[in-house]
């Protein structure tokens, strides 16, 4: 049997990647991995064919250990601590953007009770899903290959769900569907929206901020993983998370304890909910998002969770896609390397105007990590927004097309143009397959309908506006 994102022998070659990235000396542990036998390139899945021998399961224990022990120079640009952050944010800002100052409510109280609202979450849910969905298929397909299949069924370019009717066989075989999500998120097949990590972070964060409000705390989410979530659904950073806590660890050692996936998209995709029922207060959703991200994740792994629920707390408040960059930007740190990935492919339109030129400029400058490390996934996520300017059909299709984590990069683009755009103005091709029900092993969740998720949504902001000014 072997398991996926938590063998000592199959992390090491990611531990190396994510240390050179980090500007670590590793190059004696390197070459003790592969005099010993082991691999030093990292997997693209998360499991090696073959088991490793005792000795050299022992071996990569101990370099991940060291790699832990070896810290990178990147404290002052790109702390994890919130108090840091805090005080690198309040400053002056690159490129314009405009930084509030840190705790700024601005008028959320008056926004979480302005008409409108309710459709706005409506459509975040919703984009959510549809984005994600439309991703699902093409998980783990390179862009290359993404494109061959379209253009073989006459899709090209995306515009509407994938399809396996008039794909050749020849392309079948060359380009073979996400085996798992094919048979529920192809147009042929689709009858709700089925179930994903993606929503079922969603709908936990949702649940969590029923329960605890603005108190929650990271031993909070903590808990409800280990109460809700089977490990057999987490991945990467939460898989070695979970391991952690299982091990005794806590939080935030549940982060940086072997895991060299705290850079990885995973706390990013968590985020989404903490900025919808906070509108208007970005720097208030982006500190709540931390509380969930520093459970799994460090430095630009935390980040992306902050810019996430930043932007989405100005998508349901605001009609532009600059006031949602602007937001997420000014809750990250301005040197770090995700706010350089997020400026980067936010210019690009001033250079190429065809989208696929721009991919090809991110994927020049990104293009070696992995598929699932945040910093690529930003840049695209960031160009699919600036290129969609705020349509939900460029928006998502934009995400997709481009590769790499296709359906959370397409969740959270969708998400972001659900919500600027509202439920009432989606497309009914995307949202009627939805058929308002959403598959999920949380408890209490299977078969909800977006609607009442929503209704939900519209209540703990609610409750989280009336203890703001209380406060």
């Amino acid at each position: 049997m072997r398991l996926t994102w938590v063998q000592p022998e199959d992390l090491v070659g990611h531990g190396l990647a994510q240390a050179v990235l980090d500007g670590v000396e590793v190059t004696d542990l390197r070459e003790s991995w592969v005099a010993a036998g082991g691999d030093p390139e990292p997997l693209h899945s998360g499991a090696s064919e073959r088991p490793a021998t005792p000795a050299l399961r022992a071996l990569a224990g101990e370099i991940l250990d060291e790699l832990d022990r070896r810290p990178a120079a990147l404290d002052a640009a790109e702390p994890t601590d919130l108090a840091a952050i805090r005080r690198l944010r309040t400053g002056a800002a690159p490129d314009g953007v405009r930084t509030p100052e840190p705790g700024a409510v601005g008028d959320g109280r008056a926004v979480a009770g302005a008409a409108g609202y309710r459709d706005r979450l409506h459509g975040a849910w919703l984009g959510r899903a549809v984005g994600c969905l439309l991703g699902k298929p093409v998980e783990k397909i390179p862009r290359a290959g993404i494109r061959q299949i379209l253009t073989a069924t006459g899709r090209w370019p995306l515009t509407d769900w994938f399809t396996a009717e008039g794909l050749p066989p020849e392309v079948a075989r060359r380009w073979p569907w996400n085996r798992r999500s094919a048979p529920t998120s192809l147009a042929e097949n689709i009858a709700g929206m089925p179930e994903d990590d993606d929503l079922n972070f969603a709908l936990l964060a949702l649940e969590l901020l029923e329960r605890h409000g603005s108190a929650l705390s990271t031993e909070d989410v903590a808990q409800a993983w280990l109460t809700e979530l089977p490990a057999g659904r987490l991945f990467t950073a939460e898989r070695v998370a979970y391991r952690n806590l299982l091990l005794g660890q806590v939080p935030p050692d549940t982060a940086t304890v072997r895991n060299p996936f705290r850079d990885w998209i995973g706390a990013q995709i968590r985020a989404d909910v903490y900025g919808w029922v906070h509108p208007g207060v970005p720097l208030v959703a982006a500190d709540l998002a931390w509380r969930d991200a520093v459970l799994s994740h460090t430095r630009n792994g935390v980040y992306g969770a902050m810019f996430v629920a930043a932007a989405s707390s100005a998508a349901v408040a605001g009609t532009r896609v600059d006031e949602v960059l602007d937001a997420g930007l000014a809750a990250i740190p301005p040197d770090s390397r995700y706010a350089g990935a997020v400026r980067f492919a936010r210019a690009l339109p001033a250079r190429h105007t065809d989208f696929e030129d721009a991919v090809d400029a991110i994927a020049a400058r990104y293009g070696e990590l992995h598929w699932v490390h945040v910093l690529n996934n930003a840049a695209l996520l960031t160009a699919a927004l600036v290129y969609g300017a705020g349509d939900f059909t460029t928006t998502i299709t934009c995400a997709v097309r481009g590769g790499w984590d296709t359906d959370s990069n397409g969740a959270t683009a969708g998400a972001i143009a659900g919500a600027l755009s509202g439920a009432g103005a989606l497309p009914d091709r995307w949202v009627a397959p939805l058929r308002n029900r959403l598959a999920s092993s949380l408890p209490g969740f299977d078969g909800i309908g977006f609607d009442e998720l929503a209704d939900r949504t519209l209540s703990v902001a609610d409750n989280l506006a009336n203890e703001r000014e209380c406060n």
